[in-house]
């Protein structure tokens, strides 16, 4: 089992959501967060005056989920696909376990 982690510049967060559905993976987690990366956030300008405002940080999406290994490159290209600005970092998973159940392994996903 792999997690995903896709850290989205812009909101094309629905368009990867109904891809995956379309792949049918099943659950994810979408965050609204705020960060920083290599670009700086966009320019505020004042509505009076002259004075500009760069902030410090600006809002990203974050969209997680875990996935059997053999899905993985179908949603990496699925992600790279629709969004338009961001990162993608993969990693294993070593354990799952349904709380309610107590099932383990693939299944839970």
């Amino acid at each position: 089992m792999l997690k995903i982690q896709a850290f989205l510049g812009n909101n094309d967060v629905m368009a990867i959501s109904e891809a995956l559905k379309e792949l049918e993976i099943g659950g994810l987690t979408v965050n609204k967060v705020r960060g920083r990366g290599k670009r700086p956030p966009p320019e505020i300008h004042a509505s009076k005056g002259s004075a500009i405002f760069r902030p410090q940080f600006s809002e990203k999406y974050v969209i997680e989920l875990v996935i059997p290994e053999s899905k993985e490159e179908q949603v990496v290209n699925i992600i790279k696909e629709k969004g338009s600005v961001g990162k993608i970092f993969i990693s294993p998973v070593l354990r799952a376990v349904d709380i309610e159940s107590g099932d383990e392994g693939e299944s839970v996903i």
